[in-house]
């Protein structure tokens, strides 16, 4: 999902997430209706994963204590009673992104790219069926951006009936298994379909009000604007 600033993006992006409900209208998620089901039970199959998620937590929690969290959906520590096979799935989801290695450091001392990474693994200890991802890459520097969608890309190959949806303004911040796009401007829908026929220079014009240039690079999407002064 994409498009600029205040194109409502994260507001569709909670609906989808069963933690906002319509104005008006009806809004399906996972086949239930908003309004018409046990909205906790559903966001028990969602996992979600935002920029300002990592600040939630409690001082001095491990990242596996953080990652473990994700069995209740909650930022809580992990309750006694659940399921071992959850707190073993949740030391396999860190080996997965990368970071078995920092399971027994501090959360909030660990770079940002890899305090995401942890979230992503922490969103799929539920094993959710539908993964709600806003702008997950936003402060991580080019290293930490690109670990993270390289994990992304190997989610998609290892679990490809997970569906996910990522949300940014920035077509470069999308991963390169991307299948089908939507593009949002003030609320309203400005194109949606497969990914090859959407991210394309005309389209994406249109939603951002510019005139738009892509470059396309490994199955990625690189956008510039046409007609900007170069720096000399």
């Amino acid at each position: 999902m994409v498009g600029p600033n205040g194109a409502g993006k994260t507001t569709l992006l909670s609906l989808a997430g069963a933690r906002l409900h319509p104005s008006e209208g009806r809004v399906r998620v996972l086949g239930e209706r908003l309004g018409a089901v046990d909205t906790r039970a559903l966001r028990a199959a969602i996992g979600h994963v935002d920029a300002a998620m990592a600040g939630r937590f409690r001082p001095r929690a491990t990242a596996l204590d953080v990652v473990r969290t994700g069995a209740d959906a909650t930022i809580a520590p992990l309750r006694p009673d659940v399921a071992p096979e959850a707190a073993e799935r949740a030391e396999a989801l860190l080996d997965e992104v990368g970071c078995g290695r920092l399971a027994a450091h501090r959360f909030d001392r660990l770079s940002r790219g890899e305090r995401q990474r942890m979230l992503l693994a922490r969103a799929l200890v539920g094993r959710p069926r539908l993964l709600l991802l806003d702008e997950p890459t936003t402060g991580l520097d080019l290293p930490g951006r690109e670990a993270f969608l390289a994990r992304l890309d190997g989610l998609a190959r290892a679990e490809p009936a997970l569906a996910t949806v990522q949300v940014s303004h920035h077509l470069e911040e999308l991963a390169g298994s991307v299948t089908h796009a939507l593009l949002l401007r003030e609320g309203r829908v400005v194109a949606g379909g497969p990914a090859d026929e959407v991210l394309r220079e005309g389209p994406l014009s249109r939603c951002f009000g510019a005139p738009v240039a892509l470059v396309r690079r490994g199955g990625r999407v690189f956008a510039t604007m046409e007609g900007l002064p170069v720096a000399p």
